[in-house]
């Protein structure tokens, strides 16, 4: 890439676990959290901003360069290669398998902190169901529901 290309791309990643099983607790957690940090800085011009998420999602917000193909990212190298090193590295068994699909949401720069803010908070916004919709879904809505969606930040 260039060196005089100007971005701000500020992506908002959420994925599920296959049938939206409650695994990625206590050890598991822990090591796929920190396995998908190291293997998105592994990747030139990204930067991590926050890991998070609940038993059965993980929330990931970054700062990705423009040459970033982010469907290839996130299946390949994040959820492939996760669930691959927890199953085969750590657990031995297969523990942990990604459901298809994932959510990805762009922020601009003065957005990221709350984005932030709320993967931190995952478990009290989840217990006190104030999760937010467009940070939690994996699925496009169809025209007509998307047009009737409120912002609840």
């Amino acid at each position: 890439m260039p060196r005089n290309v100007y971005h701000e791309i500020n992506p908002h990643i959420v994925w599920r676990t296959k049938d939206s099983a409650p695994v990625l607790v206590n050890h598991v957690e822990n090591r796929c959290h920190h396995y998908i940090r190291h293997r998105a800085i592994q990747t030139a011009g990204v930067f991590v901003h926050e890991i998070g998420g609940m038993p059965d999602h993980v929330h990931l917000v970054v700062s990705v360069p423009p040459t970033l193909l982010i469907s290839e990212w996130v299946g390949q190298q994040l959820k492939g290669a996760s669930s691959h090193h927890i199953n085969h590295e750590i657990c031995n068994r297969n523990v942990l398998a990604w459901q298809t699909g994932y959510g990805v949401v762009s922020f601009g720069t003065r957005d990221v902190p709350w984005v932030i803010d709320y993967v931190r908070r995952q478990r009290e916004h989840h217990t006190e169901g104030r999760a937010f919709d467009r940070l939690e879904r994996i699925e496009r809505l169809d025209d007509e529901t998307r047009a009737g969606e409120g912002d609840a930040r």
